[in-house]
């Protein structure tokens, strides 16, 4: 299983936005060093709290910063660009990284960015599927494409770059409840990010993951496509700290505070707590839209996705900045050292000569002993 982050970012309003900003690359570096596999970035323009509006300016500076971590577009908003300049941005960026660039796309997550563009939210979708196909044909085939739309148009268009990976960067669909976006990815042979907690945490719960990669798979084999499971990312929510104790009380404030001032008062959302915003993280953590606690309760939670959605192969914490930049920090170190090494076996060999050397150590210390006293009966026989 890859482990990464989603991140919007989501800062709270107000607060210095360079310095934000600063402490999301920090956090991208920080993950790097970890061993995480990816980080996704979100592109957003109003509402004040997801303050990225450029995701691929952000990778650009992340990937000067780090080594391995791969870092996707977590999404582009396809419906607010010219699909050829979106094409070319990633493949400069997929040479400029050294291929540790992914593309994820989606039809735009706040009504006020479309607004402001004066783009009709029901044609956003529609011009999403428009869009991915275009990008893909600019990905793959060499000939100059032709392509006219209702709001863009492409004249005999062709990259004057080919993209670094082969044939093309990772690409991959955001999904939140409804289908289209499996169904999407399905039809271009993408993977699939399903924002597991919606931006509505109330209806949670009902998302069925199973139905949702079923729709992938119907839509992949009517369009002969395919898609595998290992690719699907599952997005949550998680802090962890080193008592459960410790990890609500370092984020009840914070998180309080994202669900109501951003998602409630903000978005205008309905409340999904009656009572005050200190027992929020409380009622989410128990209804699994959260995960709060230590690495035992995030092993746990993972498990339980494993279990509704039928599998898949990536585990996304999204990030919030919910706590002090001291616990989210060791928050990512816990998962590092202990949630990771149980579902990638990497600690494996290493509890397994644990185990055989405890299996073993009458007989091992048996020997140390002979040794021991032959090479005190060896140097009295010299000393004689």
């Amino acid at each position: 299983m890859k482990f990464g982050i989603f991140m919007g970012p989501f800062h709270r309003a107000g607060e210095n936005p360079t310095l934000a900003l600063e402490r999301d690359l920090e956090l991208v570096q920080w993950l790097d060093y970890l061993g995480f596999d990816e980080a996704w970035i979100g592109e957003h323009h109003s509402a004040g709290w997801e303050i990225i509006s450029s995701p691929e300016i952000f990778i650009g500076v992340a990937a000067d910063r780090t080594k391995h971590i791969k870092l996707g577009t977590g999404v582009v908003s396809l419906p607010y660009h010219h699909p050829f300049m979106v094409a070319n941005w990633m493949t400069q960026l997929d040479h400029m990284t050294r291929g540790r660039v992914m593309l994820g796309v989606g039809p735009g997550a706040l009504p006020g960015d479309a607004y402001m563009m004066g783009i009709d939210p029901s044609k956003q979708r529609i011009r999403m599927d428009e869009s991915l196909g275009v990008i893909m044909r600019l990905f793959k085939e060499k000939e100059p494409i032709t392509h006219h739309s209702d709001w863009f148009e492409l004249q005999e268009a062709m990259l004057q770059l080919r993209p670094y990976q082969t044939p093309h960067m990772p690409i991959s669909v955001a999904s939140v409840q409804t289908p289209s976006g499996v169904a999407l990815a399905g039809k271009h042979g993408a993977s699939v990010l399903t924002i597991t907690t919606p931006r509505d945490p109330a209806a949670a719960s009902g998302t069925d993951l199973k139905e949702l990669w079923d729709i992938c798979e119907e839509s992949a084999a009517e369009h002969n496509q395919v898609v595998d499971r290992f690719d699907w990312r599952l997005v949550l929510p998680v802090h962890l700290a080193d008592t459960r104790e410790e990890a609500f009380e370092q984020a009840r404030i914070g998180a309080g505070r994202y669900q109501r001032e951003y998602f409630e008062h903000t978005m205008g959302r309905p409340q999904v707590v009656d009572g005050p915003p200190e027992k929020i993280i409380d009622v989410l953590a128990e209804r699994g839209a959260w995960i709060i606690g230590t690495p035992d309760d995030c092993i746990e939670g993972i498990k339980r996705l494993e279990e509704r959605s039928g599998g898949f192969g990536a585990f996304m914490v999204q990030t919030v900045d919910w706590a002090s930049r001291e616990h989210m920090m060791h928050s990512y170190e816990l998962i590092a050292r202990h949630v990771m090494p149980h579902f990638q076996g990497s600690a494996d060999a290493a509890k397994a000569s644990n185990q055989w050397a405890y299996e073993h150590n009458e007989t091992l210390m048996a020997g140390r002993t002979r040794a021991l006293d032959r090479a005190r009966e060896d140097y009295a026989a010299r000393s004689a």
